[in-house]
């Protein structure tokens, strides 16, 4: 899976040499392309290739369900990237930096900025780390909430 939205990402050369990176690629990537994404591509007639299945933008629980089930997410999302840790999906940042700097430290996530051989070499080699640790809590938050709100109605 890519996502690529950022300001930063979706002007030229920039979104070229990522979608280059991609296209070089030869693996199928399923590609759900921002408006401002997909507007830039075709005005700058950026080559798409054929293992790069551009589509519209996919609602959050269509993303979802495509990235937890994704070999390597490859994204300029921050939100995205955090996401990735807890489906278990490896990720390539799309960016020269992260706000999820835990992420890259544990070895979840790799930079690679707009360089399409980075790009190629980090998603071939991604993998997630055998040892994963608890960034983000303890993924017993939603049983906690659910008490809670069952706490609350009358009669319970």
């Amino acid at each position: 899976v890519a996502t690529v939205h950022r300001q930063a990402n979706v002007f030229q050369p920039r979104l070229g040499r990522i979608i280059d990176g991609l296209n070089r690629l030869g693996e199928r990537i399923v590609f759900p392309a921002h408006p401002r994404t997909m507007a830039q591509i075709r005005a700058e007639r950026i080559h798409v290739a054929e293992n790069v299945h551009v589509t519209e933008p996919l609602s959050y629980l269509e993303l979802a369900s495509l990235a937890s089930q994704a070999r390597v997410i490859a994204t300029d999302s921050g939100g995205l990237q955090k996401e990735a840790y807890w489906y278990g999906v490896p990720c390539v940042t799309l960016r020269p930096s992260t706000e999820w700097v835990d992420t890259v430290e544990v070895g979840a996530n790799v930079l690679v900025d707009d360089d399409p051989d980075a790009i190629i070499m980090a998603i071939r080699h991604a993998r997630m780390p055998k040892r994963r640790p608890q960034l983000y809590g303890d993924e017993r938050a939603s049983g906690r909430i659910a008490g809670v709100l069952l706490a609350t109605i009358p009669g319970r």
